[in-house]
């Protein structure tokens, strides 16, 4: 009989609760081998649409599908047995209707069992984000910098350069909260002004281009990895990866052109037959 300890997913209301103590530690993910590193280390995983230009080539996260999200998000619940995962709810599901919203977060949750799901809006989508939760739907907001309006923002702008507009940030974070979200991601938010929210709110605040004051802060892992080679200002890059993977594929090739590979070591020989 083993003695191991089993390992228990944290939940929706364990992030909750983190409001104002331990900071929450996010990145993204798309993929069951990244997803089992970061597992280790995150509170919550996130399934981000970020995934259309990451690892799709996409222009913006507009063209990123229901069925492209689903793959994914059932993909890092595979490689993951400890971090809350969270899937996006990707542009043009969820903001016709409360109903509709339900239907297709319904359908992502059923087919990739992640524990919540995400979606952009202030406070035009508080009140799908109470019909969701009040349906069993556990609800991460996002405010500030939502890229999928970045045909209407005129592109990925910084929120809240103007003092002026702060008062209509801040009441889209207590709509949210209001209405039920667990949590709200502020994406591309001045510094102050995401600090602001952050007092101001019941509910945790994970920082993105934001504020080291948030309760929590999530980058995509591809960028903070060296992936991007030219990743947002907002980004710290702790990994050289785009180096070591380029370096890697030029040794390949000047080996494979040299027919240095395959070595003795990498191929099959005939077994010899005892004597």
């Amino acid at each position: 009989m083993s003695t191991q300890k089993a390992i228990r997913r944290i939940t929706v209301p364990q992030i909750a609760q983190r409001k104002g103590g331990e900071p929450i530690v996010s990145l993204t993910s798309y993929h069951a081998h990244t997803a089992a590193i970061v597992d280790r280390y995150a509170d919550f995983i996130l399934v981000g649409d970020s995934l259309g230009m990451v690892m799709h080539g996409m222009e913006s996260t507009v063209g990123v599908s229901l069925e492209l999200m689903i793959m994914h998000g059932k993909a890092v619940v595979r490689g993951t047995q400890r971090a809350l995962v969270v899937v996006d709810m990707p542009f043009g599901t969820y903001e016709e209707s409360p109903s509709v919203a339900f239907r297709n977060a319904a359908q992502i949750m059923k087919e990739t069992q992640c524990g919540a799901v995400k979606l952009e809006g202030g406070e035009r989508m508080a009140e799908t984000i109470r019909f969701l939760t009040e349906r069993g739907i556990p609800v991460m907001a996002h405010i500030g910098l939502t890229p999928q309006s970045t045909h209407v923002m005129g592109g990925f702008k910084t929120q809240g350069r103007d003092e002026a507009s702060w008062d209509r940030h801040e009441q889209d974070a207590r709509a949210v909260a209001e209405a039920g979200a667990f949590a709200v991601v502020l994406e591309g938010m001045v510094e102050p002004l995401a600090a602001r929210i952050t007092k101001a709110i019941s509910i945790p605040t994970i920082g993105i281009g934001a504020s080291a004051e948030c309760d929590g802060q999530i980058l995509v892992l591809e960028d903070m990895l060296g992936l991007n080679p030219t990743p947002p200002k907002f980004v710290k890059v702790y990994g050289g990866l785009g180096d070591a993977i380029e370096n890697a594929v030029r040794s390949y090739a000047e080996d494979v052109r040299t027919r240095a590979f395959p070595g003795e070591a990498q191929v099959y020989q005939v077994k010899t037959p005892k004597a």
